[in-house]
């Protein structure tokens, strides 16, 4: 049975059109048809071609740069399905979150992957750049990507923050009112804040202005926050990875600065190389003389 399906794919399937057009450098059966199989896949082109020995270990990373894209996942699309029964108003968004909770099938299980997602993915980030830190992983050539990890581990705080007043409850409101109130003494974008007077910034034209749609919590407040955490922040947020990934690739993958005894063997290479290069250049070759 599995002869006669391997002739028939290879005999029909393989030379066909369709396939040829998804499936473009054949059968990865030569070291030439797998290096073409990795470049032209996006998935596979996510890992570099070659890892040091260490960064193969589990216990190296934890995995949490993993756990961190996985946990995004999981909110884009629990945060989808959420979506699908809550209304952005301020009429409507307390009754439909309790009438998730107990009238949706599964809701409450769907609420709660959400909630305890989101707090999750804001460790997996904060251990992931940690660990970073702790192994010397910000260092050259990856420092620029070490900006994009902080730049995206704000996106993920501030991500988590504007979902906070979605339940629309007291608890909520009063975390939100608490929230942009340290907003408005933000140096350059509070009316508080310092060198706010050279901008003409006020109570009605200020980064917390901006955020409440007013001077306090309320209906807009509640339509702008759905669409940042919903729209703006995810989208901005995939771009920023796709960045990460990217150059996570192009300086050749998870990369730590090497121990002593690498150092050091490396530099005992060196040397014996130098000191062998020496004895060669010392030697007198004569050429026989002609009889």
């Amino acid at each position: 049975m599995g002869s006669k399906l391997q002739d028939f794919l290879e005999s029909q399937v393989y030379p066909s059109q369709i396939w040829q057009s998804v499936i473009r450098h054949g059968k990865p059966v030569n070291d030439r048809n797998r290096s073409l199989a990795v470049l032209g896949n996006v998935f596979l082109h996510l890992h570099p071609i070659r890892l040091p020995r260490y960064a193969t270990k589990y216990t190296y990373t934890w995995g949490m740069g993993g756990l961190s894209f996985l946990l995004f996942l999981v909110e884009t699309v629990t945060g989808i399905l959420l979506m699908f029964y809550y209304h952005p108003t301020a009429s409507l968004a307390y009754g439909d979150i309790k009438s998730l909770e107990f009238d949706v099938p599964f809701g409450m299980i769907l609420r709660n992957m959400h909630r305890w997602g989101a707090h999750a993915m804001v460790l997996a980030v904060w251990f992931h750049m940690f660990r970073v830190f702790m192994t010397g992983s910000y260092k050259k050539p990856r420092e620029f990507n070490w900006a994009i990890g902080v730049i995206l581990l704000t996106i993920t705080l501030f991500m988590s923050f504007t979902g906070y007043l979605l339940p629309w409850d007291q608890l909520a409101m009063w975390a939100i009112t608490v929230g942009t109130n340290m907003a408005r003494a933000v140096p350059l974008l509070g009316h508080e804040g310092p060198f706010s007077n050279l901008l003409g910034l006020k109570i009605d034209n200020d980064i917390r202005f901006a955020l409440l749609g007013g001077t306090r919590v309320g209906g807009p407040t509640l339509i702008r926050f759905y669409v940042l955490h919903c729209i703006a922040v995810p989208f901005v947020m995939s771009f920023i990875l796709s960045i990460h990934f990217w150059r996570i690739r192009k300086d050749g993958g998870i990369s730590g600065p090497q121990s002593a005894r690498l150092a050091n063997l490396n530099k005992v290479t060196q040397v014996k190389a130098a000191e062998g290069k020496k004895k060669v250049e010392g030697i007198k070759v004569e050429a026989p003389k002609a009889e």
